[in-house]
């Protein structure tokens, strides 16, 4: 059994921890982007395949105080490498620090090499590490003066789920809009409209939760090369989840851009995530729309940051708001930095939800019908 997190965005652990829990994992401890929990071989395949939230799934190898870097070096050489790393593995190491007295990463990376670098020198009575063989990258966070040290079972980040090697400006991550359309309560029989679809990630990321399709279902995963885990149980991890997907669904997923060329990108990226026959894009303006009955509109307008300028963000925002502010929706869901995104709107959001929308803040403005869903 071994001590796994998994990382999300701020805003998002509530979400993560109920995913880690819904998947049957136990011992399951939420911190500030970081979800701790236990799990075996299997669990880890699983934790990598299923998560649509999780930023990355890592083996917690240590943690232990490191006020000074004395204390860095020495935790770390304590550790028994010889369980996770061969003789010849390549074993790059980063991290970060937060509040803490050691704030130089290079000077912990480099610290923490060397440990490792030395405890391998003896545990394998060696003077020479070719690291040419498998890489596994060790990280550690060094957080109000604790260091953690974790091996990475990812590999590229978990919300490269591969069906989006197009992107259009500004992309919404597709785990940020996984845990939109989470906090949106998205069905397998929901309507899911973005009339600022983009590069579609926003209906694609609904569609795959309303066909419980895995995220990373056809993608590669680092832990796959590891000696502790394998191929071979990614592959049944993998058969398994294939045996879930629901392709008896009504849900539809209706997405529009005032950007040909976003559309077209959104098109295919629909159809590479193998939900295109349940989602549809069209060259539209957002100011055009006629809000569906019992729809959910989930979406992220330009908001002034990356794209056009703050007021125009604003007065867009508010011809926007006219349009589906007193619609006949089940609900709206638009993330947003503009700080006075309400008063442009035109309404009061039923609740907020800070996000951060890469290393913008922005908050989740949910708007809620007064028709519940009947179950």
């Amino acid at each position: 059994m071994y001590r796994l997190v998994a990382t999300c965005g701020f805003g998002l652990e509530s979400v993560l921890a109920y995913e880690i829990r819904h998947l049957g994992f136990e011992e399951v401890e939420v911190h500030d982007g970081r979800i701790f929990f236990d799990a075996d071989e299997y669990g880890i395949a699983i934790a990598n395949i299923w998560l649509r939230t999780a930023e990355r799934v890592l083996i917690v190898l240590d943690e232990y105080p490191a006020p000074d870097f004395d204390a860095l070096y020495d935790g770390a050489f304590s550790s028994d490498w010889s369980s996770v790393l061969s003789s010849g593995d390549a074993f790059p190491v980063k991290g970060y620090s937060l509040n803490s007295k050691l704030t130089s990463i290079p000077a912990c990376q480099s610290v923490l090499k060397k440990a490792i670098v030395e405890k391998m020198k003896a545990q394998y009575s060696t003077q020479f590490l070719p690291e040419r063989g498998v890489e596994k990258k060790i990280r550690f966070s060094i957080v109000k003066d604790i260091c953690t040290l974790m091996l990475d079972t990812s590999g590229d980040g978990l919300h490269k789920r591969g069906y989006r090697p197009l992107l259009n400006e500004a992309p919404i991550r597709e785990t940020l809009a996984a845990g939109m359309t989470d906090f949106a309560r998205v069905y397998d029989d929901s309507t899911v409209v973005d009339p600022f679809c983009g590069s579609g990630t926003i209906v694609i990321e609904s569609a795959m939760r309303a066909m419980n399709l895995a995220p990373g279902l056809t993608r590669a995963f680092a832990a796959e090369e590891y000696d502790i885990v394998g191929k071979e149980i990614f592959d049944e991890v993998r058969s398994e989840a294939r045996a879930q997907i629901r392709n008896d669904v009504s849900f539809r997923g209706i997405g529009s851009d005032i950007d040909g060329s976003a559309v077209r990108i959104a098109s295919d990226n629909a159809q590479r995530a193998g939900v295109g026959h349940l989602c549809s894009f069209s060259v539209s303006d957002a100011r055009d729309l006629v809000p569906e009955a019992g729809s959910l509109i989930i979406t992220n307008p330009p908001y002034g940051e990356r794209l056009s300028s703050p007021e125009e963000a604003e007065k867009l925002c508010a011809d926007f708001g006219k349009r589906i502010v007193n619609g006949d929706q089940r609900g709206t869901y638009i993330i947003s930095s503009l700080p006075d995104f309400e008063k442009h709107f035109g309404k009061q959001a039923s609740r907020r939800r800070k996000l951060y929308n890469g290393m913008i803040p922005c908050q989740l403005f949910m708007y809620f019908s007064e028709k519940k869903r009947q179950d």
